[in-house]
């Protein structure tokens, strides 16, 4: 960029800076809410309930279509946007 154009654009830094945060927040987001391993700790969780007598074959099947589908969504994002987290 030259001396006139960053004169000309730096009203407009607050919004860049803005814009940038607002990106930063967003990624964050996006990996902590499509990261797998919470999803894996659920199951797991989930099946030492069910070993342990906490809850019903029926309340362990809902459950874990619930998750499974959580991780299908995940595995998705991960393969639309190219990339794995954790």
């Amino acid at each position: 960029m030259g001396l006139i154009t960053s004169l000309l654009t730096l009203p407009l830094a607050p919004v860049r800076g803005t814009a940038w945060v607002v990106d930063q927040v967003l990624t964050a987001a996006e990996q902590e809410y499509y990261n797998p391993e919470p999803v894996r700790r659920g199951l797991a969780e989930l099946e030492r309930a069910l070993t342990e007598g906490r809850i019903d074959e029926e309340e362990y099947d809902r459950r874990e279509d619930e998750l499974l589908d959580r991780l299908e969504e995940i595995e998705h994002f991960q393969r639309r946007t190219g990339g794995a987290s954790t």
